[in-house]
């Protein structure tokens, strides 16, 4: 049931390309099917070009002949397309459940419009029940998580702080070389305090905390896909 809803939220976000455009493409379970499906139409003709916010999602690219760019060789992106792990009434998300965080921040933030697709149960009153990812500097790994949880016990966070393990229990490294905390708050009242909070960890290279990024998301569940925008269109 999960990943036949999580189809119909992409196949519901292939109305917002066009032919010729500069697409980023997430990365997770989500995005993935997204990927599936602009390679079938990159098949049928349609013209444009990716950056892909990691290896994984790369490689199903290539696969599957999109054509891919990166951020040096062009400027910007019109339209970024990727899931979430949680997301409110604001459009604040929580990301960061594949490990891709930074990259897709980055993306994101280079594009004119991010839009999300997820199943209907990522949509929250208030984030925090998914464990908040935190890309950390292998440098200097155990401060930093010593002055996470200092922040965490500031904002009143109800779970612990873990590292975040590969099945075989190795620590789970980024594609850029960092490791990912993830932190349990249960409850996030103020999403930009916590964001600076963070941010100003030295160790701390960013946060699953996308916020001010996300215009429009379409969320899949038994009766359909609901369509949120902030033009509330």
């Amino acid at each position: 049931m999960s990943e036949a809803l999580k189809r119909q939220a992409a196949e519901a976000a292939m109305g917002e390309i066009r032919d010729g455009q500069r697409i980023g493409l997430g990365t997770g379970s989500t995005a993935k099917h997204f990927v599936d499906l602009l390679g079938a139409k990159v098949s049928r003709g349609f013209e444009c070009v990716c950056v892909p916010t990691s290896e994984v999602t790369a490689a199903q690219a290539r696969g599957l002949g999109i054509p891919l760019t990166t951020l040096e060789e062009i400027d910007a992106l019109d339209v970024t397309i990727d899931g979430a792990d949680e997301v409110d009434d604001d459009f604040q998300l929580i990301k960061g459940a594949g490990g891709a965080l930074l990259r897709e921040k980055i993306v994101a933030a280079a594009s004119a419009r991010m839009v999300v697709i997820a199943d209907i149960s990522k949509r929250v009153k208030t984030l925090g029940a998914f464990p908040l990812p935190i890309e950390i500097n292998l440098f200097g790994r155990a401060a930093t998580a010593r002055a996470i949880e200092g922040v965490m016990r500031d904002f009143g966070a109800e779970g612990g702080l873990s590292p975040r393990r590969k099945p075989d229990g190795d620590n789970f490294i980024t594609d850029g070389g960092h490791l990912i905390l993830d932190a349990s708050f249960g409850r996030i009242s103020d999403a930009q305090a916590l964001s600076k909070a963070l941010l100003d960890i030295p160790g701390v290279v960013q946060h699953g905390l996308f916020l001010n990024l996300c215009q429009e998301a379409y969320l899949a569940g038994p009766d359909g896909v609901v369509r949120l925008s902030t033009a509330r269109s």
